[in-house]
């Protein structure tokens, strides 16, 4: 086979992409992110190395993080991009070696290849052929390395939106750095590495937190918001992906240049935030979760700023529309750099490439209801334990993660329409977009649908859990009223499901499909452990839940 992948939810058949990915990356990207991770595996056998010798490097740690970012599913389609950075990593590797040296360090003579391999850029696809996915022959080790993998991934998002707003936290990356070096351990039996599974979703909640102390003490705490999904006669850009510092520089640069400014996808609930309602340009959210952009961003007729992930290959009727920027990258498209010497991005190609295009097409009207992270729900407290007391509300039901293609997925739709009327909905994530429109209703002035933000604000729906258990007086986080029907597509999920797991909550049903990369045996550990399982009818489950 040309490439393998099974990273995320829309993977081929449940399997794997062998000749190109379902999200459209090609056989030659695939295989050069497999040479990247490999290549980052043997920059943390020094890293680690050096840390035990107090010898802490920011530019490696900053390397690995956006390394792994680059490598999700919708973040990067572009060839050269990942040459570049293979060709930095082994330069960062001997130096880091060298460093190694210098401090005391011994270097072993049977280093691991990942340490020591070596060729021109040429060169790089014909070696990524040996080291890809499959050279782990063992399922089971196999199915657990990836696991971990993914995990460090979306560990890897997070930290690097915390430490765009300067807050970091190293003990987050020297894990990182030791669970890299551990999937090349080939000692390591499949007990070993579950045990790593599970350290990595207690770093998981780390880099959760980190975060969100990091968004809300730059922007503030999100608060209850309306938020227009209209349009206004003006010139505009439209920026998606997840990150706030990228959107707050942007809404500086247009003030006063009547070009104004909408959200697509997770980028929404950057209006739940204080910091961000003091722009008059800040106009409101246009379209729906990421995989509607090859239609949406047509009609939206401005410039697009793709800040993060969530990138689908866009058409030729809007590419020379798209940027993108950080470790976003499409073969062909724009690309903004990244800051230098403490200033802020420059947009003016952005603004100016705006002021000659049409206003937005309208494609909807009315609002969104939004804002609910755990400060703002904590301020409801009295009402929601008064509303599940008297019986007014009896079940919460956590419907956080990620939409996607599959028609698979409009089970969520149906699942939110067939839930009894004295139930709540938390979430976060882009699968808000599967009933945040719906007319649900309220219990008490509590709306039906409580979202909490990004994928990013996953943390918030844990700290909500945590105090609701605290406020009950019990025992286990599992005995409350709350149930977990999650929609997973890529990486980010699997860390948030594996933070969840750290945090005790048991009987999580996973969709709209189980991960093609968990063997059958992992499957049964989880299964048994954690009580994982995946859905089946909306009656069905909506029973399931209900009993």
């Amino acid at each position: 086979m040309s490439m393998f992948c099974y990273q995320c939810q829309e993977t081929a058949k449940g399997t794997g992409c062998t000749i190109k990915g379902v999200c459209g990356k090609t056989e030659n990207v695939s295989n050069l992110q497999d040479l990247l991770i490999y290549t980052l595996k043997g920059i943390a056998i020094y890293a680690v190395q050096a840390r035990e010798r107090y010898l802490v490097r920011k530019d490696v740690e900053k390397f690995i993080m956006e390394s792994l970012f680059s490598t999700i599913t919708n973040a990067n389609f572009d060839r050269s991009r990942f040459v570049e950075r293979i060709q930095a990593g082994l330069k960062l590797r001997e130096d880091l070696k060298q460093a190694v040296v210098r401090v005391g360090g011994t270097i072993p003579a049977d280093l691991h290849d990942a340490a020591t391999w070596t060729a021109p850029a040429e060169e790089f696809e014909k070696k990524a052929s040996f080291v890809g996915i499959l050279s782990t022959e063992n399922e089971d080790v196999r199915s657990l390395r990836e696991l971990l993998i993914y995990g460090l991934k979306g560990m890897a998002a997070y930290a690097e939106h915390a430490y765009t707003l300067e807050h970091q936290e190293s003990g987050i990356f020297a894990f990182i750095e030791k669970a890299l070096v551990a999937t090349l351990d080939d000692t390591l039996e499949a007990g070993d590495l579950v045990a790593l599974v599970l350290e990595a979703g207690k770093y998981g909640v780390d880099v959760m937190a980190l975060l969100d102390k990091a968004n809300t003490t730059t922007y503030g705490n999100p608060e209850l918001t309306k938020v227009n999904i209209g349009v206004r006669n003006n010139p505009a850009i439209l920026i998606s992906g997840h990150d706030l510092k990228d959107l707050e520089e942007l809404l500086i640069q247009t003030q006063g240049t009547g070009v104004d400014v909408y959200t697509h996808g997770e980028m929404l609930p950057a209006h739940y935030y204080p910091a961000f309602k003091k722009y008059d340009n800040f106009v409101g959210n246009y379209g729906n979760a990421w995989y509607k952009q090859d239609k949406e961003f047509d009609s939206f007729n401005g410039p697009v700023f793709l800040t993060t992930n969530c990138l689908v290959p866009p058409k030729e009727s809007y590419k020379d529309r798209i940027y993108t920027t950080g470790v976003v990258g499409f073969e062909g498209v724009k690309h903004i750099p990244d800051r230098a010497d403490g200033k802020a991005k420059d947009f003016s190609a952005l603004i100016a490439h705006a002021k000659s295009c049409p206003a937005p097409t309208e494609i909807e009207t009315g609002e969104i209801v939004g804002g609910f992270a755990h400060n703002q729900v904590m301020a409801l407290a009295d009402k929601v334990v008064d509303a599940v007391k008297s019986g007014a509300i009896k079940r919460f039901f956590v419907m956080a993660g990620c939409d996607g293609r599959m028609k698979s997925r409009d089970y969520y739709t149906d699942f939110a329409k067939a839930l009894p009327q004295d139930t709540v909905i938390l979430t976060a994530g882009c699968a808000k977009y599967k009933y945040n429109k719906l007319n649900l209703g309220d219990i008490g002035g509590i709306p039906r649908v409580l979202d909490a933000g990004q994928c990013n604000d996953s943390y918030s729906l844990a700290v909500i859990a945590l105090k609701l258990k605290e406020v009950f007086g019990l025992d286990d986080i599992n005995q409350l009223p709350i149930s977990y029907n999650i929609a997973w597509y890529e990486q980010k999920a699997v860390i948030v499901l594996l933070a969840l797991l750290h945090l005790g909550v048991k009987n999580i049903h996973l969709g709209p499909t189980l991960p093609g990369f968990l063997s059958p045996n992992v499957v049964k550990v989880l299964v048994e452990n954690f009580g994982i399982a995946g859905i089946s009818t909306v009656e069905d489950d909506v029973k399931m839940f209900m009993a």
